[in-house]
This record gives C-alpha cells, sequence and structure tokens, in this order.
C-alpha cells in the first residue's frame, strides 16, 4: 500500500490528498504531462527547462520517483586516451550518488544538476558537460567530478540543498496527514484502494473511463464514476469514506486522478515485464496502424523465454510515430528500449507485417536492426506466410478463382437485407427440427444451434473455410432463399441473378470444387490455428509445415 499513499500537487477543484491551498482557477494552467517525456538515459532526456512552468515540480516528482539512471552491470565501452583504454566505472556510483550514465551517449551526467539547474549566487550556472552534453573524459574522470562538486557555495552545492528540500516537502505532506490522526490515513487509503480496484477493472476490460456528461444530474456519468458509485453502494466501509462523505479536494474521481492511476497500472505492469525479462534475449514484433483519430501509431511485442523455461509474448507499448518510414519506426524502437532499460544488443529476433516499410531488403526496418545488431534474426509471421501461399495459389487458378466469386455472391444476395437473413435461418430451422423429428439428427449441447452463412474476408482465409463449412450444411436452405428471391425479388437483376447461382450451385464443376476446397482449407486452417498459439516455436512450427505439405503431397498423388 505504500506505493499507492503518494500525495500529488494538482489544480484547484480536483482532487488530491493535500490540503485546499492551491492557487486561485484563472491562474491554473491546463497543460498536461505527457509520461513518455520522461526517459530513463539522461543522454535522451527533455531539459527540466523545457517544460511548461506548471509541470516542472511534477517532473522533478517522476524523475526523483525513478531515481539517477546508473545501468549497474552494462558493458561500458573503452575509450582510447594515447596507449590506455578507459572505460566509465561502476564504483563511481557508491562515491558520487549524484552520478548517471547515458548508454546512448556513453557519457555521465549530474542527477542534481540536471533537476534544479539554476544560477548560484554569483551568477555561474552549473556546466553543460554534466547536463546537456556529457562529460566522456574517463581519464580524468575523478578530478572532474570533485571539481564539478565545488566548493560549498557550488552550483552543484546549490542543486543538492534543493534536490534535499524537494525531497522534504515530499515527506511534510505524510507528516501532515499523519497529525489529522489515523482514521484520516485509513479513510484515504480505503478510497485509493477502492479507485484503483475500479480502474483495475475497467483496464482488464478495456472500457472507456470517461463519460460525455459527467455531471451530477446525468443519468450516466461514464464508466469509472458509475462503477465507483456502484461499488461504494455494496460495501459499508468504501461508502463511508467515498463521494458526499469524502472531503471536495479529496476524492479521488477526478479526470487527472483517473489518468495518473491508469499510468500507475501502466507503470507496474511494464516494470513487471521488463524484471521478468531481466538480462536474457528477447525478440520483437512491431505492427503499425491508425487510431479513431487518425495517428500514425506502430504497435510493440516482446517475445522471451521465462525463468521456467515457457515462451511468453507480452504487449509493451503503442508508441506514436510521425510517419510509417523505417527511420522514423526505428528512432521510436530506441527511445522505446531507453526509456525501459533494454538493450538492442540482447535482441534476437524480429517480425513485422507485409507492408514495404516494415520488411524492405535494404531501407526497411529490418535492414537497419541488422545493421547494428546482426544476430537479431528477421522471421516473417508463419502463420501469414500461410495466408499469402493460399491466396496466391487461389487466385492462380480460373476455377477455384471463379468458385469463391460465386461464393461471395451467393452470400452477399443471401444477407443482403435482414429479411433475407431471417428467411434464411427460418428454412434452417424447420430443416432441423424435420430432421429431429424423423431421428436423422440427435440433440445435444452445443449442437444444431442457429447459423447463418460467413462473410469472408479478403486477407483471412481462415473465414474462407467456415463460409464453406456453413454453405456446405446450409445446401437446401440456401437453395430455398435464393428460390424465394427468383419468385418475390422486386428487381429484375436480383430474380436473374439467383436463378443464375441456383444453376450454378447444381452444377458439378461448382460442387466439386466446394468439397475440394474444403478439404484443403480444413488442412491448412488447422495449421494456421497452430502456428497463431503464443507459446509456438520455430522447431515446432517447421515440423507441422513439413506435415502439412506431405499430407498435401499424398492427396495430390493418390487423391
Amino acid at each position: 500500500m505504500e506505493r499507492f499513499f503518494k500525495p500529488k500537487r494538482v489544480r484547484s477543484g480536483e482532487s488530491s490528498n493535500e490540503p485546499n491551498i492551491s492557487e486561485p482557477v484563472q491562474n491554473q494552467s491546463c497543460v498536461e504531462l505527457n509520461l513518455n517525456d520522461i526517459v530513463s538515459d539522461p543522454g535522451l532526456r527533455k531539459s527540466v527547462e523545457k517544460f511548461d512552468i506548471s509541470l516542472r515540480d511534477h517532473v522533478r516528482r517522476e524523475y526523483l520517483t525513478r531515481g539517477p539512471c546508473q545501468p549497474i552491470g552494462h558493458m561500458y565501452p573503452k575509450t582510447s586516451f594515447g596507449k590506455q583504454h578507459r572505460s566509465f566505472q561502476d564504483s563511481w556510483y557508491q562515491k558520487f550518488v549524484w552520478l548517471e550514465y547515458s548508454i546512448s551517449k556513453d557519457a555521465a551526467f549530474c542527477f542534481w544538476c540536471f533537476l534544479f539547474k539554476t544560477q548560484n549566487k554569483g551568477g555561474r550556472y552549473a556546466k553543460d558537460a554534466f547536463t546537456n552534453t556529457g562529460f566522456n573524459n574517463w581519464k580524468e574522470a575523478m578530478e572532474r567530478f570533485n571539481e564539478h562538486i565545488g566548493a560549498v557555495n557550488s552550483c552543484h552545492n546549490d542543486a543538492r540543498i534543493q534536490f534535499e528540500s524537494f525531497q522534504d516537502q515530499r515527506h511534510s505532506v505524510s507528516n501532515v496527514l499523519r497529525s489529522c490522526g489515523r482514521e484520516i490515513d485509513i479513510a484515504y487509503r480505503t478510497r485509493l484502494t477502492a479507485a484503483l480496484d475500479v480502474t483495475r477493472f475497467l483496464l482488464k476490460q478495456g472500457l472507456a473511463f470517461r463519460g460525455n456528461d459527467e455531471s451530477t444530474s446525468s443519468s450516466n456519468r461514464g464508466n469509472f464514476l458509475e462503477l465507483f458509485e456502484w461499488y461504494s453502494q455494496r460495501n459499508t466501509e468504501i461508502f463511508e469514506v467515498v463521494n458526499q462523505n469524502a472531503p471536495a479536494n479529496n476524492q479521488l474521481t477526478s479526470p487527472m486522478i483517473q489518468k495518473d492511476l491508469a499510468h500507475a497500472c501502466a507503470s507496474e505492469i511494464t516494470s513487471v515485464i521488463i524484471n521478468d525479462i531481466g538480462d536474457n534475449y528477447f525478440s520483437l514484433i512491431v505492427d503499425e496502424s491508425r487510431d479513431s483519430s487518425v495517428k500514425e501509431q506502430m504497435g510493440v511485442v516482446l517475445r522471451y523465454v521465462n525463468k521456467e523455461g515457457r515462451v511468453i509474448e507480452r504487449f509493451l507499448a503503442i508508441v506514436h510515430v510521425s510517419d510509417t518510414t523505417s527511420l522514423c519506426l526505428k528512432d521510436a524502437i530506441d527511445s522505446l528500449f531507453a526509456q525501459h532499460g533494454l538493450s538492442l544488443s540482447k535482441l534476437r529476433g524480429q517480425g513485422y507485417d507485409g507492408a514495404s516499410n516494415m520488411r524492405g531488403e535494404f531501407n526497411g526496418l529490418k535492414a537497419l536492426i541488422l545493421q547494428e545488431n546482426p544476430y537479431a534474426m528477421y522471421i516473417h509471421c508463419f502463420a501469414h506466410q500461410l495466408q499469402l501461399v493460399i491466396v496466391a495459389v487461389a487466385k492462380g487458378n480460373i476455377i477455384v478463382s471463379e468458385f469463391f466469386v460465386y461464393v461471395s455472391m451467393i452470400v452477399n444476395l443471401t444477407g443482403a437485407s435482414c429479411k433475407r437473413r431471417d428467411q434464411l435461418r427460418q428454412i434452417e430451422h424447420d430443416k432441423i427440427v424435420t430432421l429431429l423429428d424423423s431421428g436423422d439428427i440427435i440433440s445435444g449441447k452445443g449442437k444444431n444451434q442457429e447459423t447463418s452463412l460467413a462473410r469472408p474476408g479478403d486477407t483471412r482465409w481462415g473465414s474462407h473455410y467456415l463460409t464453406l463449412l456453413r454453405l456446405s450444411s446450409m445446401w437446401a436452405s440456401v437453395i430455398g432463399i435464393l428460390g424465394n428471391i427468383q419468385d418475390d425479388a422486386t428487381t429484375s437483376d436480383n430474380r436473374g441473378m439467383a436463378r443464375g447461382l441456383i444453376d450454378r450451385m447444381n452444377d458439378y464443376e461448382f460442387v466439386f470444387a466446394l468439397h475440394l476446397m474444403k478439404y484443403l482449407l480444413g488442412i491448412t486452417n488447422d495449421l494456421s490455428l497452430v502456428l497463431q498459439q503464443r507459446d509456438q516455436n520455430i522447431v515446432q512450427a517447421m515440423s507441422l509445415i513439413d506435415t502439412m505439405k506431405s499430407q498435401l503431397q499424398d492427396f495430390r498423388e493418390e487423391g
């Protein structure tokens, strides 16, 4: 619970665990902090002065929570100084607690001066070598570190004093709450735990937090507020410390608090994933897409073997990218790795979708990563490759290609309106009832369920297999609904199309193609489902592909 009990300064009108001493509303800023700007690597950081003035203390708190970047155990590169080779040393962290190391720049920085870089009494600033550019003259490291500390009134010591005062300021909030009594402390923790429970539930279910109208008179204030209210109504302990029973400035239900709780859950989950990977090898899976606001985004998934020897696949982040060129995607991945302390040298596999900018031989992301790490083997998704092969083969045979054109026409015509779909379901229902009465089929759990023709997708040939299964099982019902369309359709085009499709379905070539493709797609569909399993490995995948090829070859030779 201690990690949940962190006071946070907020603007007027928002929930907080501090007394209501915020500034007037007209003087407040609506700028929000983007946590993606908080980067662990000091060489990639944005200086505190570049943030909005209303966010700077928030930025300092975020960095203070994470602490200085000290990648202990990292293989520091050696730099030549004449005949000698020097590098950064882990032992320096113990002597200089403010010291940070940037993997991207191979340079040292000062954590205190980064957070509180101000003019000292003499009007001088801390040296840029330890705040902006970085220091990497390892031959004179100890001398320059001590020189950076300087005298009592140096810029570094001024930053140290401000750093310690800032820490005391954070601790003082806890002291104030403690002085108010144990009951307030327990009430706050109960309220926070309830808000966190609601947050975790919404995140797990993938539901939106906010509502269109969150006023007290609204009948639906959004999932978070409504679920929070529902939760309190069923738990007396929670009801006594939330909503009208909680201080007006400590409700823990404001939009900012909701975002903070969601970010806290995301950070906790990400931390568990990174710790589970540890210093082991991992693979990278990337795909790009657009969200509802038409912004290019890149989804990043990590695949690795955990300590129990199980293959684990974990979603890491969604990263906004300005475009989907390979260089832009590579920069985004580098920034993401730096943010989470991952090293590209530990990458042993990479996989992307089929777009040219993702898999280009020379300019693609694959080539850029291989230039930096030749051990990051590129593996094209086997299930995707299987789909591409099936599409190419199907389009290459005129009989099969024509067959699927007619199948699409049948599905479209019989499902063109709710009336036709209902008629198809009713005809199929009457057929099943007749077969049950005659004893030709038996009833049971999960059997003889209401169904309809499934619309096939252009890029998912597993959906074509389902369509053929439905068409085969509903053959008489489909011909029946086509007959109804032929007799009752309002347009001559639909009547003519229905008659032509009936004739086509009664044709031997169409029936032969149906059974042939149903058998072949049944084989490939089973393989496709197995290849999409998260715990699948390349050795087993190759074995399954060989088995399928042998099965298809036997069918080709023996029929």
